[in-house]
Parts: C-alpha cells; structure tokens; sequence
C-alpha cells in the first residue's frame, strides 16, 4: 500500500527532467566521494504470508516493494526539485485540452537481458496495470483502450477528462514489464531498473548492479534484503551489525539507536500517513456527525506523542500534508470531548454497543495508534475493540470493506494524488465509501485548471470539504525514520517511493 504520489504543475507542460534531481542524505563523515563496490544489506519489513512477486499486484511487504522498485522501472519517479521528475520516461507534454499526453521514453533503455524497450512493451504494462483490481485507481480516468503507442518510442495516453496533475499517476506502479510476459514468468522477468536479480527465497533477496543502466552509473555490486516481521528485530539486527540499512524503522528504534555514534538516524518528514478510516457508505459512522465527534474526541498531540514518540506532527484530517498547495489555514481540530459527546447525542449514536477496530502489524505505531485511540475515544463514551489481523486477511477481509480500521499511505506530497486514489466516487481504492458530488466536481475542476494561481484556489475549496465531512481520522503525520551503519552514504531522503530509489546510494568502506 505504500503507493506514492505528487503533483508536477500544469505550467510544466513540457518536461525533461534527468534522474540526477535527486534527494540524498550524505551526512556521515567521510571521504564524500562515492565509491563503487560493496554490498549493501537492508533490512524490510514483511510477512511470509503476504509475499507477492507481481510488480502490478498490492505490495504489502515493504520488502517485496524495494526489491521490485530495484528491478522495475517506473515511467516517473518522485524528485528533490520537482514532485514528479524523468526515469523511464525521459520527456512528457500534453495537447492543449490538457487530455492527450505522450511521454517519450528514455534513450538506451534496455531490459537486464538485453532486449530495448518499446512504446508496446510500456502500453502492454500499462494495460496489464489498469486491468488489476485497484487499476481505476492507480491509473484514474484513463481506460486501457486509450493507453496506445505512437511510433516506437511514444506512449500516449488519454484522459477521460483534463488533468494538468496526470503525470504524477505515473510515478505509482507503472512497472514497465516485456510485452506478453505470462504469469508463470514474473518471478524472474527482467526489468529495466538499476539492479537485477540474482536469487529470491522467502521474501529475501540478492540483486546485483546492471552494468547497463540507462539512468547512469550504479555504485554498489549487490543488495541483499532480508524480511523482518518486526522493527524491533529488524533494529536489533542493525545494531548488531547484521545489516546495514534498517529501512523504515520506526519512532522507538530511532530513540533507541539516538545514543549510538556508530549509527545514522535519518528522518524523512511527511512520509507517513496512518489514518483512521470511517466507512461513510453505509454502518455505524455514515453520519457525519459521528465522524465529526471522533475526530473531536482524540487528542492529537499526545497521540504525537506516544504513538510516534515525537517523530512526526500533528495533522489535521487532509491527506497530503506535503503537498505545497496543502490548506495549512484550515482550522485545526483540537480536542473537545463535550462537542463530541453532544454531537454524538444528535445523532442518537448507540453508546451501548462495543464497535471494532481493525488494524494490523504492518507497519511501526499503527497498532499502537489503534490502542490509543480506543482509550481516547471512549472518554467521550464510545467503547472501542482493537482486534489486530494477520496482513494477508486485513487486506483481504477488511480493507475497502470495514466499518472502522487503520491504513497508511506514504509520499504525501499531493492532496490530488489522495483525492484521485481514495475520495473520488467510484475509485478502486475508496477506503470509506464517500460518495460526495460536490467534492467530485472540485476535484476535476483542479485538475482540469491550467493556470496554476487558479487551481490552488479549487484545491483549497476541495480540502475544505475533505476536512469538513470525509471519512478519514488523519491525526498525525509521521516522520519516515531509517537507521544506516556510519559507512553508508547518499541514502534517499525522500518520502514514500522516494526512498526506495538507492541507485546513488554507495560504501564509504
């Protein structure tokens, strides 16, 4: 679920942006050039039950999604500079309807065996891609029949309606795959990313250099990742020196670790999303009311707190916080445990009843987000059961369907990124059923403004609106928090996707 996401700016409509617009952390002491060679051994978390090798399938290990984000190209990635910067695509331009674009792919593009990559080979993934469960919501608004190929090296591909923001769809999972690759073949298709696979056994990984990267030169020789199912163990192996790089650790192993100088803690801010999600459709908390009450009912600073141990901030129910066009003047919800029980009063809410919330393991604090929200809310009389789900069935039985759960969200750098992917009726990914025709209409005025002073005024009114009456519980935003051995150097800073790019990464040895 860690899909990413941004937006480029209609002014853009023009683009060529090299995959040197990038967002390393090279703050260890050292010689400060970077050195070829090495190994790199990097922690991930996942579970055995949810490994997936289809670069087009919901990766909810982390460890599966940096192995396949080493292999797999996207046709954009997300940048240092810009929000959305050139990797398989090397240039971007739309027609003036702001409909019809066409991304020109990157010279010297080759698969690890060889073979270059064409414009059939892109529209076959993309296709492929949008044909998922989740691809409406992945690609939004555009149909597989208008992804096609113009010549050899042109996609083009075409909106149902303008979006000035449709570049940065591409940055998602638009893995580019060889053309008519069978399911059997996807364990070990090649990619056309800046490593190749070398082994993969039960969510653990080798991948070595490709020598013949389009995107420029690889320092490390390999990679080697290995699955944890917990931070806490995945931190202790890095402590230990087992390993290397501990990717997404988490708030108690970063304070933890704080005292080591043999180790790096590297915070990326904004690149967590851990929200509470209210289904809107139908149940208990169709009525606004009672949303509105829960939100009222947590206390957002101690949740900051606690659950994040200070390394984050509090959020205020919008998703996208990174997002330069982000409503910071929204009011910001505050606790109000007499509102919330009054509002809870007008909507004849059952106070008797005990309602579930459903969470999981997958990621550091969200479990612990959904305790400690249960003991807030029922200060304001709401009784509240955590029941935590293996990963496999949480994602199966209760995402897209539970009345109460968690999830989370990474690179929230685009309010339009969550808008497309979860808020507007009838997305694939609508985690709370929302269906709101004025919040609809919002969103495809702003995405269908060219003029970039005009569109941040419809993206202030839709946030709005998203604050007012959405489904979701944002209460705070996390900051992504790695811990790295002294010698590993120019590590990516980037939120969500942006940290998995770790082709500029090298060993001060």
């Amino acid at each position: 679920m860690l899909w990413a996401g941004g937006g480029m700016g209609a002014a853009a409509l023009l683009t060529a942006c090299g995959t040197g617009d990038s967002a390393t952390d090279s703050s260890a002491k050292g010689s400060g050039r970077p050195r070829s060679g090495g190994t790199l051994r990097v922690g991930a978390l996942g579970r055995a039950s949810a490994i997936t090798r289809d670069p087009h399938g919901t990766q909810a290990n982390e460890s599966d999604y940096l192995v396949i984000s080493l292999i797999y190209d996207t046709l954009t990635v997300p940048g240092g500079t810009d929000n959305t910067v050139a990797r398989l695509a090397k240039s971007w331009n739309s027609d003036e309807d702001l409909k019809t674009w066409r991304f020109s792919i990157a010279e010297g593009a080759t698969f690890h065996d060889g073979t270059p990559v064409t414009a059939e080979d892109v529209v076959w993934s993309l296709r492929r891609l949008r044909g998922t469960p989740s691809g409406a919501s992945r690609l939004p608004g555009i149909k597989a029949a208008n992804i096609k190929a113009e010549g050899a090296n042109t996609v083009v591909l075409v909106s149902d309606y303008a979006n000035a923001e449709l570049p940065q769809l591409t940055r998602l999972t638009t893995f580019v795959l060889k053309k008519g690759t069978k399911e059997k073949e996807l364990a070990k298709a090649p990619g056309t990313g800046p490593f190749k696979l070398d082994w993969y056994r039960g969510g653990n990984a080798r991948l070595v250099r490709n020598d013949d990267w389009y995107g420029g030169r690889v320092y490390l020789d390999a990679i080697e990742v290995k699955i944890f199912e917990s931070p806490q163990a995945m931190a202790s192996a890095l402590l230990a020196g087992q390993i290397d790089l501990a990717s997404n650790a988490g708030a108690v192993a970063a304070r933890t670790a704080e005292s080591r100088k043999d180790v790096q803690v590297l915070r990326r801010p904004d690149d967590m999303a851990m929200p509470i999600v209210m289904r809107t459709a139908d149940g208990p908390f169709a009525d606004p009311k009672v949303r509105e009450a829960l939100r009222l009912a947590v206390d957002r600073k101690a949740m900051v707190k606690q659950v994040l141990s200070g390394y984050g901030r509090v959020a205020n129910d919008v998703l996208g916080t990174g997002d330069p066009a982000y409503a910071e003047d929204l009011p910001q919800r505050t606790r109000d445990l007499a509102k919330a029980k009054k509002l809870l009063k007008e909507a004849d809410f059952d106070l008797s009843k005990t309602y579930v919330l459903h969470t999981t393991e997958d990621i550091a604090g969200l479990a612990e987000s959904a305790t400690l929200f249960a003991t807030q809310v029922r200060e304001a009389g709401v009784k509240v059961k955590v029941v935590k789900q293996e990963s496999a069935a949480f994602w199966d039985k209760t995402w897209l369907k539970g009345d109460l759960y968690t999830t989370y969200w990474g690179t929230n750098d685009s309010v339009v990124f969550f808008a497309s992917k979860t808020m507007v009726s009838g997305s694939g990914q609508n985690e709370t059923g929302w269906n709101d025709a004025e919040f609809d209409k919002a969103y495809k005025k702003a995405v269908s403004t060219a003029d970039a002073h005009e569109r941040a005024k419809v993206l202030r009114e839709f946030q709005e609106i998203e604050h007012e009456r959405s489904g979701y519980l944002l209460w705070g935003m996390a900051d992504g928090i790695d811990l790295a051995a002294a010698k590993v150097r120019d590590l990516p800073k980037l939120p969500g996707y942006g940290r998995v790019q770790l082709e500029r990464t090298w060993l001060d040895r």
